[in-house]
Formats: structure tokens, sequence, C-alpha cells
């Protein structure tokens, strides 16, 4: 083994407790321990490590990675075929509009006939408040029940590819983008966090990105501050969480109606657009119920509540006013760059392109955080694979 990298982030794993990601699901971030988190973060540097070294992490001979995406996606979908493909599985996207589902399926059946020799469940459902973590704990339980029941020769792990709640894979790229900029975990005690709201031209973008945002990023001693008009209120639950963990580990928790405020002093800034809770709520009641034309009318209104707002964009002299006029500039991607994707919207031209470089850099830790999360829900000792994988020296491409 002459990888020294490599070599010294399994010995900063091995110190962890993360047997607790064994065999189970991930739903949301808080539902983990911080060695759990911290763990995952390691094994994707690894795993990232290894394939800039034309190492093989192929750890799976066969089986497969079922993909449900009820929402549109890029980035997140191809980074969990990426993620797949990495450790050996291959990939299989499943589509409602072409199965039985339409033909009266439940759901329970549906879970259970994928899953023969599935390993991963990656699930996309983010549009409706109080239905998006159902679905999928629904998924979850009915596969556990056939594999307790012998029906299922394996469990297959679910993995939230985001939900009405949270957004883990991309909150914990954005945590490992933060401690590859900052130099570590170490480093992001005190700093300061903007998480805003921003305006855009479109309505119902989901709630999940600032609210796992303020729920991962308050657990490791930051400084968070959240900020939004009146009425663009987040989970009252995450919220309730976000006092909790500046409660258990340091750092605070600020809320604001000025986005001015939010970006003073700032060291990174978050400018992302979202829904209103109350709203949200009311249009995943109106679909339930089939009420399109109460949905088409809550739209129009929302949109023109949303035109009150124009002056909430990630501006060049809002950028002045963070910490030395250079705090960080994140986005989830994609963003809606006035003059190029629309006439006015959540940043300006300037300040995008000169954080793009960075920007790729971020949305490029998704596969390998994913990865990571397959690999330690599926592998007992892990550890021991990952040296076994150095020892080995297979080379992805063979020259």
């Amino acid at each position: 083994m002459t990888n020294v990298l490599a070599q010294e982030l399994i010995k900063g794993v091995a110190p962890l407790n993360f047997s607790g990601l064994y065999s189970k699901d991930f739903l949301n971030t808080w539902d983990k321990t911080q060695e759990e988190l911290k763990a995952i973060l390691l094994i994707a540097k690894i795993l990232k490590n290894f394939r800039e070294s034309n190492l093989s992490s192929k750890i799976f001979d066969s089986g497969l990675a079922i993909s449900i995406f009820r929402d549109q996606s890029t980035r997140t979908r191809f980074s969990f075929v990426s993620a797949c493909n990495l450790l050996g599985l291959l990939p299989v996207d499943f589509d409602e509009k072409k199965s039985q589902i339409a033909h009266g399926e439940t759901l329970r059946e549906t879970a259970n006939m994928i899953s023969f020799m599935a390993e991963v469940i990656g699930v996309r459902d983010d549009m409706f408040i109080g239905v998006g973590e159902k679905y999928m704990k629904d998924i979850s339980n009915a596969v556990k029940d056939g594999f307790d029941n012998g029906i299922i020769e394996q469990l297959p792990i679910l993995i939230n590819l985001q939900s009405d709640v949270d957004h883990p894979t991309q909150c914990m790229s954005d945590l490992l983008h933060l401690t590859e900029y900052f130099g570590g975990f170490e480093n992001l005690k005190g700093k300061k966090i903007a998480v805003t709201w921003a305006y855009s031209p479109s309505y119902g973008k989901p709630l999940s990105v600032p609210q796992g945002i303020i729920g991962l990023m308050t657990r490791f001693g930051m400084d968070v501050t959240l900020a939004h008009p009146k009425g663009y209120d987040l989970l009252p639950d995450v919220i309730t969480k976000a006092y909790e963990n500046v409660k258990n580990f340091g750092g605070s928790f600020n809320r604001t109606e000025k986005m001015e405020e939010a970006f003073d002093s700032a060291d990174i800034v978050y400018p992302k657009s979202w829904a209103p809770f109350e709203a949200m709520k009311k249009r995943s009641e109106f679909f339930l119920k089939g009420d399109m034309k109460a949905v088409e009318t809550l739209e129009k209104e929302l949109l023109n509540e949303n035109a009150k707002y124009k002056d909430w964009t990630c501006t060049e002299a809002y950028m002045k006013k963070t910490k030395n006029g250079k705090a960080l500039y994140m986005h989830c991607l994609p963003a809606d760059i006035n003059g190029v994707g629309c006439k006015e919207g959540e940043v300006e031209a300037s300040v995008f392109e000169r954080y793009r470089k960075n920007l790729y850099k971020e949305a490029s830790f998704k596969p390998y955080i994913i990865a990571a999360m397959i690999f330690l829900a599926k592998i007992k000792n892990p550890l021991d694979v990952l040296t076994k994988i150095l020892t080995k020296n297979y080379k992805r491409i063979k020259h």
C-alpha cells in the first residue's frame, strides 16, 4: 500500500463509532450521530481518493440499485447512478408510469416486486408536505416485511434523495465542500452561514434544502442565520431542531426578515428560493383532494406574492457586506441567474460566474456521499474492506 492519503483517512475513521449505520436507512441527518456523519464524510473522501488513484472500489459483484424519482432531477439522479456504478451495483430507474401502479398495484406489492435482488433503493419525493417522507417510510416498512417473511433474500436499505423534510445527500455534500474549503471540521466552528430566501419567478420550490442546511450546520458549531420575508416560514419541527442543536453542540441560530442583516459579516451565503410552509401544506391538501382548480389559484396568488420581493437577490452589493467581501457563495443548483435563466432571480450573473467552479466542485461530492452511505449501510466491516482494496491495488483502467 503506497496510497498514504487513503491510509491516513482510514486511520481517521477507525476511532469513530459508526456501527449504527449498518443495515439502516438514511432519511434525515439529524437521525444520525456526529460520529456517524463524520464517518460518511471520511469514507466519501476515501472513495474519491480511490477513483482519483485509479483504484476499483467495486465491492459488489452483482445487485440492483433502484431509484424512484417522483420529481425532476439532474445532479441527484446522476449522482445516484454514479455512486452505484462506483460500487459495482446496476442502477435501475423505476418509472411509475410504466408500472402496474396504474392498474391498482399497491405500494407494498410494488416495493417487494422491485426488491428481489436490490441492495439499495433511492427515493426523491419532495413536492408535497406530509407526503414525501411518509412514502419513503412506507417503502422501507414494506421491504422489511418482505425480508422478515423470506420473500426478499437481502434487506435493501433506503436513501432519501430528497423529501419534503430533508435533502441529506445535498446537505452532506455541502458540508464536505465546507470542510475541504476551510480545512477541516474544527475550522467550521464560529463560521457564519447565511441561509436566505431568494426571489424566483417560479413557484413551489421545495423547503428541504434550507431545512436540511439549518438542521445539519447547527450540528457543527456554526453560526447559522436564517433569513426570509414574513410568511416564508419553514417546517416548524426543523426550526425547533435547529435551536436544540445549538444547545447541544454550540454555535448559534438566528432568524431575520432582512437579507442584508443575514449577509452582514457572513463567511458563507446560501441564497435559495423556497415556497412558504403553510402554502405548500395547502397545496398538498388540494392535490390529495384532486382539486386542481384550487391548486392553480393558489399558485397564481403565490407567484404574485413572490414578485413583491424581487430585491431578495444575491447581488454584488450584498456580497460586499460579507466578511472581507469574500464570503463563499453556495447553491444546490440549478440557480435562477439574473439575465441568464430568467430576467430576475436568485443571484446576479457576475456573482454566480465568479463562484461557478466552486459550485461545480460542491456538486461533485454528491456521488461519493451517496456511495459512502451505501458502503457503510451494506458493509459490516468497512475498514477491513477499504484496506483490502488498497492491498489488492486492482486498477479501474488497466494500462
